[in-house]
């Protein structure tokens, strides 16, 4: 059991934009399984109720009336950040405009029950079935760097910089700046089933960036930098992460979420659902204090793993990209729950 609500000193500012993207989740928390077994659908239901004859001016009272908040494992957060990148790209193969982006391939699938072992959450593998119908890994990041999808009809749009590209796949999300000044706005649809190995980690290990590196700061802009210039060794570390995101073209005002909903910068959190339902309010007080405050969680990442593992979204444009660049928070968390989880969890 955490503190009351009411004894986080939550800003009315804060918690007026933490309720409009409750809103957003209102539809899916009432109607979806929370996978971290800590609520149910219904207990949901008075909160998003309540929220249409709420006075917007008194959003932190909203909170403290209906949630009470919970520490889950030992309430030590760690938080990074993510944004949603802008860069320059083509719906059609012009020059300079080289690196294709991808649609869901339909020959990536899952194994049949039988044909694979089963993955640690009992669902099958992705992959694809090859000519003798045998089920393999499907095409890792060198291979499709390396043409094992050309030609296929896959490419939705081309890109100009492919290390940029690189990272709009590690976001998940981004737009692309057409040579015209139009924005096309990419969305995660699916990823080609290896794990996510996270570069920047590996470079700290190797002392390429961080303490030590010289020019290269530990930050996403110090690895992109190292990157750019060590083009040899920057192309086979990004290959180093065999995971591959493909895109589809979205029509909304911003980022769709693993939850189905819009992520909002400085609103919207992703963390692992194994551990908190998604949908839930997340409160971070951390050594960070932009990051401080009240967050909804609307998403996940392949790096998101863990009970108080969190990566804050901070939106478009230069400001957010070095705010979430260099994000390593670290601190303590609590997870709001509609007020009766606690006493039907039997939490002490």
């Amino acid at each position: 059991e955490g503190p009351a609500v009411s004894e986080l000193g939550l800003r009315q500012s804060d918690a007026a934009s933490a309720l409009l993207s409750f809103r957003e989740s209102c539809p899916k928390l009432t109607t979806r399984t929370d996978n971290s077994g800590l609520t149910r659908p219904e207990d949901w239901k008075a909160a998003c109720d309540a929220f249409a004859k709420w006075p917007f001016a008194q959003a932190a009272g909203f909170f403290d009336t209906h949630f009470e908040t919970i520490q889950v494992g030992d309430g030590r957060a760690f938080a990074t950040g993510y944004f949603e990148p802008e860069i320059a790209g083509s719906r059609t193969h012009e020059p300079g405009y080289d690196t294709p982006v991808y649609a869901v391939p339909s020959d990536l699938v899952r194994a049949k029950v039988g044909e694979a072992p089963a993955l640690a959450n009992g669902s099958m593998p992705l992959g694809r079935y090859d000519q003798s119908g045998q089920f393999v890994a499907y095409f890792d990041r060198a291979e499709i760097d390396g043409g094992a999808l050309a030609g296929k009809g896959l490419e939705m749009a081309w890109v100009k910089d492919p290390v940029a590209f690189f990272f709009l796949q590690v976001q998940g999300s981004g737009r692309l700046r057409m040579p015209d000044g139009s924005i096309m706005r990419i969305g995660y649809a699916g990823q080609n089933g290896h794990a996510y190995t996270g570069i920047g980690a590996l470079m700290r290990e190797r002392g390429l960036i961080g303490e030590g590196a010289g020019q290269y700061p530990g930050s996403m802009q110090g690895i992109t930098q190292y990157i750019r210039d060590n083009p040899a060794e920057g192309r086979a570390l990004m290959r180093e992460n065999r995971s591959w995101v493909f895109f589809q073209e979205s029509k909304r005002d911003a980022p769709i979420g693993s939850l189905g909903v819009p992520v909002r910068a400085e609103s919207s959190v992703a963390a692992d659902p194994a551990f908190v339902p998604l949908g839930a309010p997340v409160w971070l007080d951390l050594d960070r204090t932009e990051a401080n405050g009240l967050w909804i969680a609307q998403d996940t990442g392949g790096a998101i793993k863990g009970p108080n593992r969190f990566d804050t979204f901070w939106g478009a444009g230069e400001k957010a990209a070095e705010i979430a660049g260099g994000m390593s928070g670290r601190g303590r968390s609590l997870i709001f729950v509609p007020k009766g989880t606690l006493s039907r969890l039997g939490a002490k």
